[in-house]
């Protein structure tokens, strides 16, 4: 019976949008943290959090180094750094070389994030234009953590909900205008009695 920790995300091109769809149905009282990583260019400013803030009833910020993850928040991978989740729930940056082209990368944040809350996380992904998030989505399926992705004919960019669908059996495949409120029924049910 899984009762859930947290929510991990990964998106690329065209994400913003699908991450404004996500999180608009959320109430202020979402009892999970979300943690994001949406590809951006890097040198780009961190202005992800203010635009996705007015879309959300929930706190939004960028990840900090050594920060300890709190449930009801959002959070976002800055520009140009790989995003990992520490066993203590707590964030690490990192400059290592980007993978799949990209840093921050869905795949690293994912899998750490696997190894941390292990079969009580949902993972979802949204569009993008590469594959990056389909190695995580495996991990994640493996540990038996949840899976939801956008319907690629939702997509602004299809490759990346595509590869995640063919990297595992994936549990939930839906519009992104159906994802949030999904979302928050899953937790909901999770958490009056476990997902078996």
């Amino acid at each position: 019976m899984n009762v859930f920790e947290a929510v991990v995300v990964g998106s690329s091109a065209g994400g913003i949008r699908a991450l404004e769809n996500l999180l608009a149905p959320l109430p202020n009282d979402f009892p999970l943290p979300i943690i994001i990583v949406q590809h951006l260019h890097p040198e780009s400013e961190s202005y992800l959090p203010k635009i996705l803030a007015t879309h959300c009833a929930l706190p939004v910020k960028q990840a900090e180094e050594r920060e300890i993850i709190q449930a009801g928040r959002v959070y976002i991978a800055p520009p140009n750094y790989h995003l990992l989740i520490e066993e203590d729930y707590s964030f690490s940056l990192s400059l290592e070389p980007p993978v799949r082209y990209a840093r921050p990368s869905v795949d690293v944040m994912f899998e750490t994030a696997v190894y941390a809350y292990r079969d009580k996380l949902i993972g979802i992904i949204l569009t993008g234009a590469n594959d990056d998030g389909s190695y995580g989505v495996k991990k994640l399926k493996q540990m038996g953590g949840y899976v939801i992705v956008q319907d690629p004919k939702t997509a602004e960019a299809e490759a990346m909900p595509k590869s995640a669908i063919a990297a595992a059996q994936v549990d939930k495949i839906l519009p992104i205008e159906q994802v949030g409120v999904y979302l928050l029924q899953l937790v909901n049910r999770s958490l009056r009695g476990g997902i078996s």
